[in-house]
Order: structure tokens, then sequence, then C-alpha cells
């Protein structure tokens, strides 16, 4: 059976199954290896909602004081020291005076559930995609196993559907800017870090710019001695290859083509990168402050000023205790570990 949740001293969120295991202790210190149940983010945790490995799981974000957040929507751009809504702290975190950005890690490295920031639900939490009535997995297009990187996306960033970009000559896909993590550790889902952005690629998704940014996890050790796409394509030979035959190849398996990318598959530098995701904060700003038509997109939020969709801690409290309640997980099909060769 499912033992309650427990909160520990640490601000982790913690659930046994059975028993409770005599290192209990130990786990909830360890910041490292955390287990599935165990988790602690910077300035957030998040609960968990419904049963994994099933339509109706979420995972819902809150702050440590514990009031309920869209990631989406509240929680920064730009990784600093004192929280802002919608614009870049006075004291920015920083290396080697870079700034980082947050990111919201959706899918670990190495797994295969297409998990998303849910934008048309109230409070934006993560959830698994969901294509004909099918929980979604990409495939494991051979040698790749699953996501190659710790995938996921920036905070307050939006690529509109009706701005046309001047260098791929194609509108936004509508949803916030993916990142690609390529840093050793292996996230969890909904776990929030800082990234250093390195360089930017533009993927062509059925006619719609979809721009996958690189960057690492500041912890990272060698985020100090990559500094640019040029340094990881010298440090780690094969590694943009490898990117770039991902995106091309992941859906093939479902049927659809290959897809394509603007500049020749080629990626651009940080300061284009850079440019590109202010461009998609100030969409995003036009987006939650109304003046852009958000069409399905759900812009709820505790914290952004000048929103008119701001919302009280007590609606944002009611709309997670409205999910089902966290159970046991289900059995995922051994579908998911098939290798494809193409």
């Amino acid at each position: 059976m499912m033992r309650p949740l427990l909160r520990s001293s640490l601000g982790y969120v913690v659930t046994f199954w059975g028993s409770q295991p005599a290192s209990h202790s130990k786990l909830v210190t360890q910041a490292a290896g955390l287990p599935l149940y165990l988790r602690k983010m910077m300035h957030y945790h998040t609960e968990e909602r419904g049963h994994p490995n099933s339509p109706n799981y979420r995972i819902y974000f809150k702050t440590s004081e514990g009031k309920y957040i869209s990631p989406f929507h509240d929680i920064p751009l730009f990784a600093g020291t004192e929280q802002d809504s919608d614009v870049p702290p006075k004291k920015l975190k920083k290396i080697d005076s870079e700034v980082l950005f947050n990111m919201i890690v959706e899918v670990p490295r190495w797994s295969n559930a297409k998990m998303e920031i849910a934008t048309k639900e109230p409070l934006n939490p993560i959830k698994q995609d969901i294509k004909k009535g099918k929980l979604r997995y990409v495939a494991n297009v051979f040698p790749h196993k699953g996501y190659i990187w710790n995938y996921g996306a920036l905070p307050q960033t939006w690529e509109d559907p009706d701005h046309t970009d001047k260098d791929t000559k194609c509108c936004g896909d509508n949803d916030p800017i993916d990142v690609c993590d390529i840093g050793t550790p292996v996230c969890l889902p909904g776990q929030v870090i800082q990234v250093k952005v390195l360089g930017i690629l533009a993927m062509i998704d059925e006619g719609e710019t979809d721009w996958k940014v690189i960057a690492i996890n500041a912890e990272d050790p060698d985020a100090q001695s990559l500094n640019s796409i040029e340094d990881v394509r010298k440090s780690r030979p094969g590694h943009l290859e490898a990117t770039v035959d991902w995106f091309k190849k992941y859906k093939v398996p479902d049927g659809k083509p290959e897809n394509q990318f603007a500049f020749d598959g080629q990626f651009k530098d940080k300061d284009f990168a850079v440019d590109i995701i202010k461009s998609t904060h100030e969409h995003w700003r036009a987006l939650v402050q109304k003046h852009n038509n958000s069409g399905e997109i759900d812009c709820k939020n505790i914290s952004v000023c000048e929103s008119p969709l701001k919302c009280s801690a007590d609606e944002a409290r009611d709309v997670v205790q409205s999910a089902p309640a966290f159970g046991k997980a289900l059995p995922v099909s051994p579908e998911v570990n098939k290798w494809h060769f193409l």
C-alpha cells in the first residue's frame, strides 16, 4: 500500500511504497541519486497527482512556502537570488558574468515518456502527451536510447503561432521554447535547474519553427569550460551531430517524415540564442497580459505583474485538490523498449 506524502525539514516530498525503508534519514539528506518520489528543487517543490504512466498523472508546482504556482508563468526566466514575476531580477545568478536561465526539466535523459508542460490546463502542470488516445513515448532510434539530454523548457517564453520568424520564414509552435541540457547529471521531471546557454538549433516541425536551445546545467563540472557551441563541438565530438540526427529521425517510427532545419541544420551561436530567448519572452509577456490572442492556452498565474489573469492562492489550491489523488504507477508497455533501425 502507499503511505501518505511526508515533508521533511529539508523540504523534500517523500512517498514510500510498502514498509518504510531503514535508510529513510540517509535518503532525505542526500543531494544526488534521489529516488523517484524524493524531490527537492532550488526554490520550488512538486506535488504528484493521479497515477504515473496514466493519462491522469500530473506534476504540480509550488513554492517553498507551499503556494501553488504555474511553472509556465510564475517561475522567472532569469535565474536570480531575488524572485520577480516577468522582468529580470535585480541580482542575477551568474557564472563568470554569464547570466543564467531557469529551465524546467520535463524529460530526464535516457527516458522515453514524452512529458510536457500542459499549456492548456490551469496552473500548467507537467503531464504525458497523448496522441490518438494513447500516451506518447519517443522511440529508441538506434543508437539513441530515449532522449539523449535532459529535455525541458524555459519558463516565461512562448513561440507565438502568429509570428513569422524572419530567418526561418515559419511561425512559432505555440509552446514555451525547448531546451536540451547537455550536462552530466540526470534530472527529474519537474526539477528546476539553472542553465548556461551555449547555442540554438532551428528545427522546422510540420511547418512551424521549433527552436532547440543547447544549454548546460550550471552545477555541471564542465559548465565553467563550455562557453560556446564551438566549445561543445571541440570537447564533446559527435554530440551536436547526434542531436541533429535525433531530432531529424525521432518521429519516423511513427510514420512521419524526417524533420527539417533552418540554416542547413547548423547551430547558431550563444548571442543568437539569447536574442531568440528574449524575443520569445516578449511574446510571452504579451500573451499573459492579454495583448496577444492566447487561444486555448491557460494563462492563470499567481504573480505576473499587470496580468488580468492572476488568481488567488485559494483558487490555485482548489485546482490542485480537484485533481485525482496520487496513486500507484501503472505498468508500461514493453513496446517502449523496442529498438528502431533506420
